[in-house]
């Protein structure tokens, strides 16, 4: 469930999409892809409703005169349009995939997403507000004050608060980095010991790219505060950025979502 106010898929798909036909040939679509300057790939509809995709890739070796039907892939990744924007970027990071069609609960085609799209909805990403809900629950619970500073940190003194990433994500923080386009750290600091609140696979990602500080919201509590998510970093045995376990699932659970919908 889409949490209200969330951003979501179609607040950032293309809706007005190119599609080809299961009866066009291969070499009709590969003529469009040819003479096109945007498209490695096409989906593939029947009036409205999305039957796969079909790209470049699936046309190699094929007979000019087969038909797309024949050819294309239907073991389709979707999105729906109320999607959170979250999960749609996992799954197309997850799946390295480029674009997403996005459809309506009958199977009908109503937009694209891209992986261009995703980054942009992570780059606009209001994080003063993410940090301004933080330092309220903060005050609210502890009954204590707090303030914000923008400062860079040291990657080496953070302590974790999150016991596994994704290896699959943190090839699109990778990506961020590479490009510095990566959103600020949320770090607490608890009378001088760091915890990281938000960021988990950005400074995974950065500790492999030998980043040794990074930009961070940093949350100063005005007195030490025994805090819910040191007790669980204690529990997970979890002192630095080398204890985050990176986990390769095969099988995403959002991925496993997606194919659902259209079923």
């Amino acid at each position: 469930m889409v949490e209200e106010g969330a951003l979501t898929v179609k607040d950032y798909m293309t809706r007005e999409v190119d599609t080809v036909s299961p009866d066009d040939t291969v070499e009709d679509v590969a003529t469009l892809i040819a003479e096109s300057t945007e498209h490695s790939g096409f989906p593939v509809t029947d009036g409205r409703h999305v039957e796969g995709f079909v790209s470049a890739r699936d046309l190699l070796q094929e007979p000019d005169h087969e038909p797309i039907f024949k050819v294309m892939s239907d073991d389709l990744l979707v999105a729906h349009p109320e999607m959170d924007i979250d999960d749609a970027a996992r799954v197309i990071l997850r799946s390295g995939i480029q674009k997403l069609p996005v459809v309506d609960d009958a199977g009908n085609l109503v937009g694209i997403i891209s992986n261009a799209d995703v980054i942009r909805s992570q780059i606009e990403r209001a994080t003063p507000g993410k940090v301004d809900n933080l330092m309220q629950t903060l005050e609210n619970i502890h009954g204590v004050a707090v303030s914000q500073e923008r400062r860079e940190v040291p990657l080496a003194e953070l302590t974790p608060t999150q016991a596994k990433v994704y290896a699959d994500e943190l090839e699109g923080r990778r990506y961020e980095l590479d490009r510095g386009l990566a959103e600020p750290l949320v770090v607490i600091d608890n009378d001088g010991d760091l915890l990281l609140a938000d960021g988990h696979h950005r400074v995974k990602a950065a500790a492999r790219l030998d980043i040794e500080a990074m930009d961070a919201y940093v949350i100063v509590l005005s007195e030490p505060v025994d805090l819910g998510m040191a007790r669980t970093a204690e529990k997970e045995d979890l002192h630095s950025i080398d204890d985050i376990a990176v986990v390769d699932y095969a099988h995403h659970p959002l991925v496993q979502k997606t194919k659902r919908l259209q079923e």
